[in-house]
Formats: structure tokens, C-alpha cells, sequence
């Protein structure tokens, strides 16, 4: 990184390379902007388009919501990559309406850790600020007043206050509290957020659905790296569990609304000590999507996970078996394969179906409780027989 404070103690070649950095920092900050504002262009497109009549209310309900959601996203993203700005001195900025005064209230203080300026004086209180901040319980809003008291020295005419506490929105209303809400009842209840918005008004408060969609954006943009630390976390085990599942996904102006897309889920064995679940979307069932969550084929700085990948029989999976991951398959689908024959029960189904009855009884003698063991008070589980992990849990 290049400090302003020592670009005198440099020789020429050291300044031009420094200007080719800078150079080349800049260009791939403007490419990042212009992708983000092209992407904008087209959401917009989008929502404002006159084809967008031709959706009818529900359906056109979800399509903005998504939009929204999309459009704060981008705009975080494009506000990030730009370089910070100094505040006008005269900024005049459009006043927001205050909270309803029938919210109840609970005070938050935050004052300096200490009141004695470094002179031995004590300081005098003259004045605080107040910033209010919408919270939600399950049915009720209520207000966090947080008020930063304002001290002063009499003798140095210094004025000490605490700092404004971080939040997931800066100079957003909502709490974590309401934000985590809005989320949980979106992904969770699958409420879509113009169902929400007539639950919140129902409390007392009416919040646009186009707000919802806003935060539900930055929230997304500001928990990435908590999802990005996950999935690392998950490939350092050995073994992981794959599967896919086809969601409805609104895709206009290719000849229909609705588009089969897929929610890729990885997770961890039921053995493992962190129950870990990542889920991927994409919008297709592509085998390139679960080699790029995996990181393969990988390279020398960076190779690609190499343990044991717990799947179906699908197809997508088969091409990171060729690049070093072990494949595990699941005996309920081979079982389930070995039973399903369009022509009818045949020779090999029958045997496979005997042997599998055989692995199941085998199964169920070792899960029958003994008195002679104080370990076998309780049912084993899935185990095989000789009492190792059944290499699939999903059966």
C-alpha cells in the first residue's frame, strides 16, 4: 500500500511503479463499478419496463421485491468500490418523520468511560444526542433511544462523547432485532415481504415494502462474510454431504415467467461436531456448479478439496470424481435402484433386494438393547454391524 507521507523518499522507478499500481487498481475498480451499474440498468429495465404489466398482481408483487432486494445489493457494492468522499459542510439532508410517540421506550446510555479530562478537572455535562432506532418483537415495535451525552472541560474546552455504536445499516432505523426478523420470516416462513408489510402495519406500524427490500439486500451484502467463512470452515472436513433441490424463479423476457432453478445444499455428517449447512443457488442444475462450491480441478496455490463427497446417483457430481474426490455413494438410492426396474422384478433385483433385507436385520439385531454392555442402553442408530458409520445418512 502506498502512504501519501513517503512519496517524497522515492526514486523515479519506484514512483512509476507506484503509478502503474495505482493505474491498475483504478481500472479494475472502474470495471467492477461499470458491471454493478450495467446490472442496475437492466433491474430497473426491469421493474419500470411497460412489459412489466403484463405480470398480474402476485406475480408482479414477487418480481419487484426481488428487485429491490437486487437494486440495494448492487448499490452497497457500487458505494463500496468507490472512493469515500468528504461531507459538504452545508449538506442538507431530507428529514426524516420521527417515530410514533405511543412506541414504548427503553433508554440506552452510552457515556465516555471517563469524565476527568487528562488537565485533573472533571468535565461538565452540556448536552447529548438522541438517535432512535425501530425494534421488533414478535407482534410489538418498540424504540431503542440510544443518547450519547456530550461532556466538556471548562478548562481545556474539550468535548468528549462515546462513539456512535456499529450497525447493520449506517443511519438505518431497524435494530438487528427487526432485521433478524425480517429475515427469519422471509427464508424461513417463506412470508414474502408485501405479507409482512401488512403483519407490521397490523402492529402499529406501516413499513413500504420497497424499505423491506432494502434492508433484506444489505443484510445479504453484509452477512457474505460470515457465508464465505462457513464454507471454508466446511471444506476442511473429510467428508460432506451433496444434494440439489429445483426452486420456481422468476425469469422474464425469455418466453415465460416462472424458471426451474436449483438450491445446491452441502452439509456436514451427522458425526461431525459442527452441524454445518451452505446452501448454493443457481440457475441451473449444471455440473460446473458444484466443482466451482469445491473449488476444482484447484491449482498449486490453491488446490481443490479432495475428500469424500456423499451423493446420488446424479450425473453433475460424476465429473469431480475424475478430479480426486472420492465418490461415497448412498444405499438408499441403490436400493431404491435395485427395486424400481420398469420391466418388472428381475434376477439381480431380487438379489440385491435379498442382501439389502440381510444388511437391515443385521441392523436391527445390533440396535436391540443388551444388559451385558451399559453403552447399549440406547438405540445405536444407523450403524452397520460391525458398528461403523453407514456411509450414508440420508436414507
Amino acid at each position: 500500500m502506498i502512504v501519501a507521507e513517503h512519496i517524497d523518499t522515492l526514486d523515479p522507478e519506484q514512483l512509476r511503479q507506484a503509478v502503474r499500481t495505482l493505474m491498475s487498481e483504478i481500472a479494475f475498480k472502474q470495471a467492477t463499478i461499470d458491471n454493478l451499474t450495467h446490472e442496475m440498468a437492466v433491474l430497473k429495465r426491469l421493474k419500470f419496463a411497460a412489459t412489466s404489466e403484463a405480470y398480474n398482481a402476485e406475480q408482479k408483487s414477487l418480481l419487484e421485491e426481488t428487485i429491490d432486494t437486487d437494486l440495494a445489493a448492487l448499490a452497497l457494492e457500487i458505494e463500496a468500490q468507490q472512493p469515500k468522499k468528504p461531507a459538504p459542510e452545508d449538506k442538507q439532508t431530507p428529514k426524516r418523520q420521527p417515530l410514533p410517540a405511543h412506541l414504548p421506550r427503553r433508554e440506552i446510555r452510552h457515556e465516555p468511560e471517563t469524565t476527568t479530562c487528562g488537565c485533573g478537572q472533571a468535565m461538565k455535562r452540556i448536552g447529548e444526542d438522541v438517535a432512535e432506532k425501530l425494534d421488533y418483537e414478535p407482534g410489538v415495535f418498540t424504540v431503542e433511544r440510544h443518547v450519547r451525552g456530550k461532556w466538556v472541560c471548562a478548562c481545556c474546552e474539550k468535548l468528549v462523547q462515546a462513539p456512535v455504536a456499529p450497525h447493520i445499516i449506517d443511519k438505518g432505523l431497524p435494530t438487528t432485532g427487526l432485521l433478524a426478523q425480517v429475515l427469519v420470516a422471509k427464508y424461513l416462513d417463506h412470508l414474502p415481504l408485501y405479507r409482512q408489510e401488512h403483519i407490521f402495519e397490523r402492529a402499529g406500524l406501516a413499513i413500504a415494502r420497497s424499505t423491506l427490500a432494502q434492508w433484506v439486500g444489505e443484510c445479504g451484502v453484509q452477512l457474505q462474510p460470515l457465508v464465505d467463512a462457513l464454507t471454508a470452515e466446511m471444506l476442511k472436513n473429510t467428508v460432506l454431504h451433496a444434494d440439489e433441490t429445483p426452486v420456481a424463479m422468476l425469469k422474464p423476457g425469455h418466453g415465460k415467467t416462472q424458471h426451474k432453478a436449483y438450491l445446491w445444499s452441502y452439509f456436514t455428517t451427522s458425526f461431525n461436531p459442527m452441524k454445518a449447512v451452505v446452501f448454493d443457488f443457481a440457475d441451473s442444475r449444471g455440473g460446473q456448479h458444484v466443482r466451482e462450491f469445491l473449488g476444482l480441478p484447484g491449482s498449486e496455490n490453491k488446490p481443490g478439496w479432495k475428500g469424500q463427497l456423499v451423493t446420488d446417483d446424479f450425473s453433475g457430481y460424476k465429473a469431480c470424481f475424475e478430479m480426486g474426490v472420492t465418490e461415497v455413494g448412498c444405499a438408499a438410492w441403490r436400493m431404491r435402484g435395485a427395486s424400481s426396474t420398469s420391466c418388472g422384478p428381475t434376477t439381480a433385483a431380487r438379489s440385491a433386494s435379498r442382501h439389502s433385507n440381510s444388511s437391515y436385520s443385521c441392523m436391527r439385531s445390533s440396535a436391540k438393547p443388551s444388559n451385558s454392555h451399559p453403552m447399549n442402553a440406547r438405540p445405536s442408530g444407523r450403524r452397520r454391524a460391525n458398528g461403523s458409520p453407514m456411509p450414508c445418512t440420508c436414507g
